[in-house]
């Protein structure tokens, strides 16, 4: 059997069905005998994965106990808002609906994301929209960020980004999730409910979120599946055919942002069987043949998952202690 005979096997044609109902059942036996909660609390942007994540705790609680969270803000996309809604109306869930613009106002988060950005455009205002994007790794170089920003004429400018200002803008940034997460818990506190988390397997496996804030929660129903099986459950679960179909964004910068733009090394499609095919121990070979790439930069993408791994186990790590406290 050829790899991509192999990937179609286990990864596309995967029984559906059967992995619904063993994702349901476990959430249910997590939350009874572990968390020992009354529902869940789950954010949600009318993105792929935290739509097939509530609808994934509807069937396995009940509508009546799972409560949806809208938490927009100004760089919020002009769809989060119309997508979030009609899947809340398609679950028949709970919801509340909380813009966070004002809290991150007043934190910090825009005014030093700025500070950061006019290190770099010193022209940059209000009237500007930004994003950075990665650069480098797939043709033989380190990986690096650029910013990009629009001004309001119209035109686009790109600088290569220096650390200290990558820095201060990501930290900025991270506000976003940071505060999200904090309101998350509120809810969950007050309801007695747990917090559903929302990565895949590429942005659990990457670490593609944020530290104590979209990478944590109580329990990540989807943890486990490559992003493309995550396409496939929303269709299985008759979630609406615009949110079944929605590009994969950051969600986070004024600017219009892919996921592959600014961290991954090739488009989730792709990146899903390079993990898979990494995963599988295949060798260079065959994944440049399964992602009909030259070799060279089949290596460069094997690189790239074996350098993420190493650089974001922080991100997973738990508070180190002194010394073992048995409990």
């Amino acid at each position: 059997m050829t790899l991509q005979n192999k990937f179609t096997e286990e990864i596309l044609d995967f029984d559906k069905e059967k992995e619904v109902n063993k994702i349901c059942t476990t959430m249910r036996t997590i939350m009874g005998t572990k968390l020992r909660r009354r529902g869940a609390v789950i954010a949600v942007s009318g993105g792929i994965d935290s739509s097939v994540c509530a609808a994934l705790a509807v069937k396995a609680y009940g509508k009546n106990k799972v409560l949806a969270l809208q938490l927009p803000e100004v760089d919020s996309a002009e769809n989060t808002q119309s997508r979030s809604t009609l899947l809340i109306e398609h679950l028949s869930v709970k919801s509340v609906h909380q813009n966070i613009e004002n809290i991150l106002e007043t934190i910090g988060c825009y005014s030093q994301r700025d500070k950061a950005i006019q290190e770099v455009f010193p022209e940059f205002n209000n009237d500007w929209k930004s994003k950075i994007a990665i650069a480098g790794g797939m043709e033989g170089r380190f990986n690096h960020f650029n910013l990009v920003v629009k001004d309001p004429t119209g035109n686009i400018h790109e600088k290569r980004l220096s650390l200290k200002p990558y820095l201060q803008i990501v930290a900025a940034t991270n506000y976003k999730q940071r505060i999200r997460k904090t309101i998350e818990y509120f809810h969950a506190d007050r309801l007695n409910y747990a917090v559903i988390g929302t990565p895949n397997r590429l942005e659990f496996d990457q670490g593609f979120f944020v530290k104590n804030g979209d990478g944590s929660s109580d329990l990540k129903p989807i943890a486990h599946l490559y992003k493309t099986q995550v396409y496939a459950l929303a269709e299985h679960l008759g979630l609406p055919e615009v949110i079944c179909h929605a590009e994969p964004t950051t969600d986070t910068y004024s600017l219009a942002q892919g996921q592959d733009e600014f961290y991954f090394a090739l488009p989730y499609q792709e990146m899903d069987k390079a993990l898979w095919a990494h995963n599988y121990g295949a060798s260079l070979d065959e994944i440049s043949l399964l992602l009909s790439i030259p070799i060279e930069q089949a290596m460069l993408v094997v690189q790239d998952i074996k350098t993420k791994r190493t650089t974001t186990a922080y991100l997973h790590a738990k508070a180190y202690l002194m010394e073992k406290v048995c409990w």
